[in-house]
């Protein structure tokens, strides 16, 4: 079994992989500072080249040194889908893709994927922070991502929450859309496939990180799967819940496991649960102030959709787009507000980016914004919609 998971966490599998695809470094290894990079001539970031390969034994990672890597595309096809799917697992995706479905398709399933997304996402950044196992090294892989080089790699986080969404949507939709199993496990099956892929074409992850994140979330959904029904009347329960939403994720974030060295994950986190409470408490206030009916127990499929495809397209852009500009104006505004009394609270002098990263500054600031973009999004929003008389 050693044997077996070494060899999944070999970063030379990576590296076939991506040889395969057509994903290749660069004749001459051009090792250079940080710089610009000509997107044409195929310029990747990638991190520290002085990691000991995977394969020799499961260990930890060394604080990652960037350094920009050219490499060569022989196979535009496979790059630009690969990257599209990456982009699939990021956050650009979610905040989207969950509002978008919170106004225009159903609050209901919204509901079950954005708390699921949040139990998924939580358990897979903590875990690597307390396994701080290395991805995978660089040469021989090509790494084409910048942002994340400081997390460690195990589990895949995009690998997690594409499988948990891909698959709480398949799950939840079962009986309450009339339309072929077939298709929806198809579409489930080729979205989490894509980005798990992603991840190892763009050098971020090995196949044992992947896999990894598949089957945490595997489990995570089966044993989770009986709450399902409890999470559905969250919004109806005690009045106390508000307060349990916010107190309780709010030391998840604050005792956050500590890294060697600053990576995003914490803030991450952060982001991540507060948009959690604040959309449970935003479906809280709905159900209690009834600002919001209850969803109808069955919703089945819309026969005519070519005629209505125009009109509802339209309607469609045009909440998401109301919405989203609500959105951006209250995280600005919160943003703002609280780093302005955290930092006198504080009596921060220097306010730039190190001072942001402090722990009694990153979690509070962010824990609050996103706890106000949670509520905006399934309270104000949908307020909002109704006063412009926009169903």
């Amino acid at each position: 079994m050693a044997e077996l998971l070494r060899s999944l966490q070999d970063s030379q599998l990576v590296a076939r992989f991506q040889r395969r695809c057509g994903l290749f470094p660069a004749p001459e290894e051009g090792l250079r500072k940080k710089g610009g990079a000509d997107p044409a001539e195929g310029a990747a970031q990638a991190p520290g080249a002085g990691q000991p390969p995977a394969a020799d034994r499961l260990q930890s990672a060394a604080v990652p040194q960037a350094y920009v890597q050219k490499y060569i595309v022989k196979n535009y096809f496979y790059y630009y889908l690969f990257r599209f799917s990456a982009a699939l697992g990021q956050e650009v995706f979610y905040i989207t893709f969950l509002p978008f479905t919170h106004w225009n398709i159903d609050p209901f399933l919204s509901r079950r994927l954005i708390i699921i997304w949040v139990l998924v996402m939580y358990i897979g950044q903590v875990a690597k922070d307390i396994l701080k196992w290395p991805r995978p090294s660089s040469p021989p892989v090509v790494r084409l991502e910048k942002r994340v080089i400081a997390e460690y790699g195990m589990p895949s986080t995009h690998a997690m929450a594409a499988t948990a969404i891909a698959f709480t949507f398949l799950i939840s939709t079962m009986d309450r859309y009339q339309y072929p199993f077939i298709l929806r496990l198809m579409m489930a099956v080729v979205f989490s496939t894509l980005v798990c892929l992603s991840r190892l074409y763009t050098g971020m992850h090995t196949v044992l990180d992947v896999l990894g994140g598949v089957l945490i979330t595997a489990l995570l959904i089966v044993l989770t799967y009986p709450a399902w029904t409890f999470i559905d009347c969250l919004d109806s329960a005690s009045p106390l819940l508000p307060v349990c939403v916010i107190v309780v994720p709010f030391f998840l974030c604050y005792n956050y496991p500590v890294s060697d060295y600053y990576s995003p994950t914490r803030a991450d986190t952060t982001t991540i649960l507060a948009a959690g409470a604040g959309v449970t408490i935003g479906f809280w206030i709905n159900r209690f102030f009834q600002l919001a009916s209850k969803p109808a127990e069955s919703l089945p499929v819309i026969q005519n959709i070519p005629a209505l495809a125009t009109d509802m397209l339209v309607l469609g852009v045009t909440k998401f787009a109301v919405g989203i500009l609500l959105i951006l104006l209250v995280r600005q505004l919160v943003q703002n507000l609280s780093l302005q009394v955290l930092y006198t609270w504080f009596k921060v002098v220097t306010r730039n980016k190190e001072a942001r990263r402090r722990l009694e500054i990153e979690v509070p600031y962010k824990f609050v914004t996103y706890t106000s973009v949670g509520i905006c999004a399934t309270t104000f929003v949908p307020m909002l919609h109704r006063f412009l008389g926009l169903p």
